[in-house]
């Protein structure tokens, strides 16, 4: 898969600088083998090193995904030492888990969004596809 946004490391490999949105499998401060392509669009390989970050990707029901709804996420996750992304076009928010967030903290707010039915979750430990 293409991995934009990602910090060349000079022997081959890179580190995404952002949250990986559509590279599954690859979360902030990974180190990833990356070989360029005829052009030099950088494609992504295997882990060569995780880090202990961990990336969940949501789908915001609430109020149809709006900015505000998805703005509303990410603030609730912050406070537990989680950084996130929202992007209007898909209504999805995509966060990154440190290991030093409260992670029983961050599992129960998942469970909530669901039960609520504002939010869906892609768990981290499924097998990309």
């Amino acid at each position: 898969m293409h991995l934009a946004g990602a910090v060349d490391q000079g022997d081959g490999t890179v580190r995404p600088d952002n949250i990986p949105w559509f590279v599954r499998g690859i979360a902030c401060g990974d180190m990833v083998a990356a070989e360029p392509d005829e052009e030099g669009v950088r494609w992504a390989g295997e882990v060569v090193r995780r880090s202990e970050n961990c990336t969940i990707r949501l789908i915001v029901f609430r109020n149809s995904g709006s900015g505000a709804a998805r703005q509303s996420v990410i603030n609730a996750f912050h406070t537990l030492g989680v950084c996130g992304e929202g992007m209007e076009r898909f209504g999805v928010v995509a966060l990154d888990v440190p290991p030093t967030a409260d992670l029983t903290e961050v599992q129960r707010l998942l469970n909530h969004g669901v039960a609520k039915e504002w939010l869906a979750h892609q768990d981290p430990g499924q097998d990309p596809a």
